[in-house]
């Protein structure tokens, strides 16, 4: 959905009663700020090739160091039998021959965003997100599934679509307009997610805007 969720006191309300927290931070690095040990999330997994900008396959997983023992790799590193300090990292960290050239990759991607000053270009893109937001929801006569706020949106907002074949509307906006954006169906209604990011421009939006104009009535079928 691309909704920003309060996970802090639920990771606090799941702690008091015992319950282990494993958060799915796929889309927050990057989009929004993380501190994860002041976060408390017993496992926390984000992607760092989305909105932190490093090439694909750069991922991490954090594991709070009480609940480490608890996770085994299903393949053995190499360093697991080494007397490290932390025999999580040994366990985990090299797997085989595999590439870790994305993981190496990150701190240049954290290094970008500081020389481009890249608060600023989020504040762009959530203006422009706005923008795009009202204007689809407009287009779609359909009410928002969350507040204007940036407490609930930053860089992503996914809009209710009326019924009909999303896979289809999906494949009109990519071969005819060369816009590839998700359409997906969640339980028996479908959302239509759009992201903007640094690089998108307000005629890109407006593209969007004018084929989901020309698309909607034709995808509709009520």
């Amino acid at each position: 959905t691309g909704l920003i969720f309060p996970i802090a006191p639920l990771i606090r309300r799941a702690r008091e009663r015992g319950i282990l927290t494993v958060i799915d931070g796929a889309h927050a690095p990057g989009q929004v700020p993380l501190d994860l040990e002041a976060l408390g999330a017993d496992f926390y997994a984000g992607n760092c090739h989305k909105w932190l900008m490093s090439p694909k396959g750069a991922a991490f997983l954090y594991a709070r160091p009480e609940v480490q023992p608890l996770l085994e790799p299903l393949v053995v590193s190499w360093r697991n039998m080494s007397l490290s300090a932390s025999p999580f990292i040994a366990a985990n960290e090299f797997q085989g021959t595999r590439d870790i050239a994305a993981y190496l990759s990150v701190p240049a991607a954290i290094q970008f965003r500081k020389d481009y000053n890249w608060d600023n270009v989020q504040e762009y893109c959530y203006e422009l997100l706005v923008y795009a937001r009202r204007e689809i929801l407009k287009i779609l006569g359909l009410p928002a599934i969350c507040p204007e706020d940036p407490e609930w949106i930053c860089q992503m907002a996914a809009h209710l679509l009326p019924p009909g074949d999303g896979a289809a509307l999906k494949t009109r906006l990519y071969e005819e307009y060369g816009i590839e954006i998700p359409v997906q169906e969640m339980g028996a209604q479908q959302f239509l997610r759009i992201s903007i990011q640094g690089y998108n421009t307000r005629a890109e939006v407006d593209t969007l805007l004018r084929a989901l104009e020309r698309l909607i009535p034709e995808y509709t079928t009520c």
